[in-house]
């Protein structure tokens, strides 16, 4: 499975961004897909996920109220809106896909977002 992300860019603090992701197929591999980033010097974190099969959703405490997770009409597709964007959100996003267990894990190739003061 691949996961091939789009979106990004370069927006002032305050700007909005979406960002997209579009699994090659669709599988029983994967029962949620998440936006991982990870800014220069830090850890990879998680940002939001969302699970396939009832669509709960999950925040990272910082993105909650600013960011919003979905899902397409085809279940392998995931977007990441984000408003209010802040400096400190700047890093390169990851989408991420897989089972609970762990055993499949998908990740796109990462895309760049930066946020200007």
């Amino acid at each position: 499975v691949q996961l091939v992300e789009s979106g990004g860019g370069l927006v002032q603090a305050g700007g909005s961004l979406g960002l997209s992701c579009a699994a090659s197929e669709s599988t029983f591999t994967i029962d949620a897909m998440g936006w991982y980033r990870q800014a220069p010097g830090k850890q990879r974190e998680l940002v939001a996920s969302i699970t396939s099969d009832s669509g709960s959703t999950n925040y990272a405490d910082s993105v909650k109220g600013r960011f919003t997770i979905s899902r397409g009409n085809a279940k392998n597709t995931m977007y990441l809106q984000m408003n209010s964007l802040k400096p400190e959100d700047t890093a390169v996003y990851y989408c991420n896909a897989g089972d609970y267990g762990g055993f499949y894990d998908y990740w796109g190739q990462g895309t760049q977002v930066t946020v200007s003061s």
